[in-house]
């Protein structure tokens, strides 16, 4: 359930039958490639020889596990590896028990834990005491939000790292070290597609690059080896993760902007990766009545019937009237009164608290309530030219407060009329 070192014993090195992905591991923070930012700031971390509990948050193949054993490796401590897929308290407890016979021995811990994220609260709270008494140092791993993630004792005793996806300048340098390793060759349009095809993830390309020349055989690797050693591109996002969340942002954010290239596209990330295509049509919905609202009141029938339709026809057929609303929705003029005559409203109830609902307004459905003035003095608006009666209809102490106010794109305000009966 754990791993005292076999995977970050750096001096050793690895076996020669390992893994690329392994053999190419950095054994120095010199051998790494990318992250320079984080980078700087963990060797000065590491000079000062005082290593504080880390968490690492980045999508998968952006170095995450390499700096954990760099870290150990350079403040020369024990590293104990495990992850929270397989690992649980009991396994804690006995690397717990092992860093104390250490500490005392002189020699700290740093306890890596990989996809933290999948730790229960009550398996990260036991966790937390020894991190606070320094019995271990713990440095975490995971692709989602640790906000949302890591309990927030366990975060505040943390720093939190950042990581990017690896940028194709610096993975092709890394890949090029791979062919280097491999004693191969790779044409550039072999290349170009191991990059686009790993799409940050450094594990990805060194893996796609090992299997591509063993169908080389010694060959020139190619294009169609490449293409055959990926099979299928695969898309950095999950469904209830970090990307999840970022996507459908960018989506809502491009409908927003009037941009309905970028509104296409995002929409077209989530369904290619598997979203589910209700989630996505709940999101338009919502935009519509947020972002075009009165500018365009239609844009949220065609939001609704693209949710009825993709609900009815299910994937794949439900790309096409999700695309639509999303072009329609990103196309239309925008308005966003509607969300900020809510929150004035809502502002102005926490100001005011619970007015009474003026007499006039009440329905008087007994003869106690007619005797009480309920309903006494109610001018049906329909009865009035315009059909609009000129009568309050806020709360008494908030006539005249304004909560709406139009949008430059809103449809016109209803006639006023001249507020008399009609005979």
């Amino acid at each position: 359930m754990t791993d005292q070192g076999e995977l970050f014993e750096l001096p050793k090195g690895p076996e020669p039958s390992a893994p690329l992905a392994t053999r190419l591991r950095p054994r120095s923070f010199d051998q790494l490639v990318g992250q320079e930012r984080i980078v700087e700031v963990l060797r000065g971390l590491t000079g000062s020889g005082h290593l504080p509990s880390i968490v690492l948050w980045g999508p998968p193949g952006s170095g995450k596990t390499t700096l954990a054993g760099l870290l150990a490796a350079e403040t020369k401590a024990r590293l104990v590896a495990m992850s929270a897929v397989t690992a649980g308290v009991a396994d804690l407890r006995k690397v717990v028990a092992e860093a104390r016979v250490q500490r005392r021995a002189g020699l700290r811990t740093v306890l890596f834990i990989d996809e933290i994220h999948r730790f229960n609260k009550a398996q990260q709270d036991a966790i937390l005491p020894h991190v606070e008494d320094g019995t271990v140092t713990l440095i975490g791993a995971t692709t989602e939000n640790p906000s949302f993630e890591v309990i927030a004792p366990l975060l505040s005793r943390s720093r939190v790292f950042r990581l990017e996806a690896i940028d194709r300048d610096d993975l092709k340098k890394i890949v090029e070290r791979g062919v280097t390793e491999l004693g191969a060759a790779i044409s550039a349009e072999g290349m170009d597609a191991l990059l686009e095809g790993a799409r940050g993830d450094a594990r990805v390309a060194l893996n796609g690059l090992e299997t591509a020349a063993a169908l080389a055989k010694g060959d020139e690797i190619t294009l169609s080896h490449v293409e055959r050693a990926l099979q299928e591109g695969h898309l950095l996002y999950d469904r209830a993760g970090d990307q999840h969340y970022d996507i459908v942002s960018a989506l809502i954010k491009s409908v927003r902007g009037s941009d309905p290239d970028a509104a296409v596209y995002w929409l077209a990330r989530m369904l290619e990766a598997g979203e589910d295509p209700l989630f996505v049509a709940r999101r338009l919905v919502i935009s519509a009545a947020e972002d075009i609202g009165l500018a365009d009141p239609q844009a949220l029938q065609v939001a609704i019937a693209a949710q009825q339709a993709a609900h009815f026809v299910g994937m794949p057929e439900a790309v096409l009237p999700l695309t639509e609303a999303a072009l329609y929705l990103a196309l239309a003029p925008k308005s966003n009164s509607a969300l900020t005559s809510y929150g004035a409203a809502r502002e102005l109830i926490e100001q005011t608290g619970n007015e009474p609902v003026p007499l006039h307004l009440r329905n008087a459905v007994t003869g106690l309530m007619r005797s009480m003035g309920y309903g006494r003095d109610y001018k049906y608006a329909h009865d009035f030219e315009g059909g609009v009666a000129d009568q309050v209809h806020m709360p008494e102490k908030l006539k005249g407060r304004k909560v709406y106010k139009p949008g430059p794109r809103d449809l016109s305000s209803p006639p006023r009329g001249e507020l008399t009966p009609r005979p």
